[in-house]
């Protein structure tokens, strides 16, 4: 998982199963400038529960997604699924180097992974003395299946990119957090816990991130799909057609009352009840304040049923709300995006690392 680290632009790349985005950040002071980007739809079933399965359509739409965003870099970041890493917190003595940390995981690895060595991509990072024993150092070890790795590179690489660097979906995530924490209303605190909903296509992802970690997480199998197939099937319609129509308007009248408010009251009674089980589950930390990411984040009254239901503030995600924008972007195309571009900023804020 380690490869050469960009001190320049850098492109993070989400691959998701309904679509190929694509980001490039540089740094620019103490914050981040936006150079490029695209969003391109996938076919269904060429990516199935984060994992490709078509990798010639994948590349394919990339190399279209590259080409229509002509960034000045090659180099890109990618990510594997959470569910595909394995992620630990181990304990050495201080007084061991990089290299020796690395010998021990080595020499100890059916200890800390579940699988075959020679089968495994890792990377550590080293978080500091442990705060119980001055004499032992924290190691945060990342571990997945190298054909996991390898299928992304590849990927990027029939693209005409060069990996950078292979992260996993969570810490990404987790990047961006900072900057989404600037759009909360005054008063949120540094340590209060926040809620993040990401409704994808297929999947209504739950979190709540706490000092800027993710200390809890729910998937639920129901996303933005679900509700093209509702307006497809409603109105006759082909799934091109449904798509464009969620999100350009123009159905008719009955529409909010038969189609999109059952939708919106699925994902509110969702969350809900994600909320009960993060409490039930003894965490002690309330949860309060909530933001909307993913496509679709942005359906109409959505936000405000959460905040009603959960009487909290519901904010929708934008994490380039404070960067700096190359001129030649479309700044309202790129803001009716950012909602679903919480992964790819998060992998592209690698640059300069």
């Amino acid at each position: 998982m380690r490869f050469l680290r960009p001190n320049k632009g850098l492109i993070g790349v989400d691959i998701t199963s309904a679509t190929v985005k694509l980001l490039e950040l540089k740094s620019s002071g103490d914050n981040y400038q936006v150079e490029s980007y695209a969003v391109r739809p996938l076919r269904e079933g060429a990516v199935v529960e984060r994992r490709i399965r078509d990798i010639d359509h994948v590349a394919s739409v990339l190399s279209r997604a590259v080409e229509h965003a002509k960034p000045s870099t090659r180099k890109a970041s990618v990510a594997v699924p959470a569910s595909a890493a394995i992620t630990k917190t181990l304990s050495f003595p201080a007084s061991l180097e990089e290299d020796e940390i690395e010998e021990r995981i080595i020499l100890e690895s059916d200890r800390h992974i579940p699988f075959p060595f020679n089968e495994v991509a890792f990377d550590f990072h080293c978080l500091g003395p442990s705060p119980f024993d001055d004499q032992q150092q924290r190691v945060m070890l990342v571990a997945c299946r190298q054909q996991d790795v390898t299928q992304l590179t590849d990927t990027l690489e029939r693209a005409g990119l060069e990996p950078a660097a292979v992260d996993v979906e969570t810490f990404a995530m987790e990047r961006t957090f900072p900057t989404l924490r600037r759009q909360l209303q005054s008063g949120a605190e540094a340590d209060s816990c926040v809620g993040l909903v990401d409704i994808g296509a297929n999947m209504n992802a739950f979190h709540v991130m706490r000092e800027g970690h993710i200390v809890y997480s729910r998937d639920t199998v129901f996303g933005g799909r679900q509700l093209t197939d509702a307006i497809r099937e409603r109105y006759q319609l082909s799934m091109e057609e449904a798509g464009f129509a969620k999100k350009r308007g123009g159905l008719p009248e009955d529409y909010h009352d038969s189609v999109l408010t059952p939708f919106v009251e699925t994902v509110v009674q969702q969350v809900g009840r994600s909320l009960q089980l993060y409490y039930t589950a003894g965490r002690k930390h309330e949860v309060n304040r909530i933001i909307l990411a993913g496509g679709s984040s942005v359906i109409p009254g959505l936000a405000e049923r959460i905040a009603e239901d959960s009487g909290m503030n519901v904010t929708i995600a934008n994490p380039f709300q404070r960067m700096k924008v190359n001129s030649r972007l479309n700044i309202e195309a790129l803001s009716n995006d950012a909602p679903a571009m919480l992964t790819a900023c998060g992998l592209a804020m690698r640059v300069g690392r």
